[in-house]
């Protein structure tokens, strides 16, 4: 049998995928790094050089999806002239970004997946937070704002929303109307 040597990047792009498929086709709890190299038709010790336990690998495709996540609710920095309530106004939020059909999201979104859900806000959460950040620090630069502490109100901006987006109760939309509704609100009183 000849080996099949491929670029260490893409192995482990590989191996995560298809972890995340058989996760979502068993369950994490019932699928072993056994069954994952299986799958891949590898030996063992090659989920290894990649991953020093399951858990790693599942928490390397939380970090994965939620930069993703992240890259996508930020597009809309890339453009400079919009003031911050026309980004509050046009910023995707984290349900508006997450439209494609894969196992990660069946898995992070799927029902009964509440714990995992919440480990992939916090994760989105920690990775926007330095970025409101530094948009509500250069809003008060241009004289657009007065905020007196970015940080503080970043981190309110950013983790405040969870409790809304969470709430399955609420339609989607409405859920969205109302963040954006509310942050465009706050933003308004901090003009100068």
């Amino acid at each position: 049998m000849m080996r099949i040597s491929k670029d260490p990047a893409q192995r482990k792009q590989e191996i995560i995928e298809t972890a995340m498929r058989l996760f979502y086709e068993k369950g994490y709890e019932k699928t072993s790094i056994s069954d994952i190299a299986k799958e891949m038709q590898v030996a063992q010790g090659l989920f290894y050089r990649y991953f020093p336990s399951k858990e790693i690998l599942f928490e390397t495709a939380i970090e994965q999806y939620a930069r993703k996540q992240v890259a996508q609710m930020t597009s809309i920095l890339n453009t400079s002239h919009k003031t911050l309530l026309q980004i509050v106004e046009q910023m995707p939020t984290f349900i508006e970004a997450e439209q494609e059909d894969s196992y990660m999201k069946k898995i992070f979104h799927g029902a009964g997946s509440q714990e995992i859900h919440m480990r992939l806000s916090m994760s989105i959460c920690s990775k926007m937070q330095p970025i409101v950040e530094q948009l509500l620090q250069d809003a008060n630069e241009r004289g657009e704002t007065q905020i007196s502490d970015p940080e503080a109100a970043a981190s309110f901006c950013v983790y405040g929303q969870l409790g809304i987006l969470l709430d399955q109760s609420i339609p989607r939309e409405e859920r969205v109307r109302r963040i954006k509704k509310f942050l465009t609100e706050v933003l308004r009183k901090f003009q100068k």
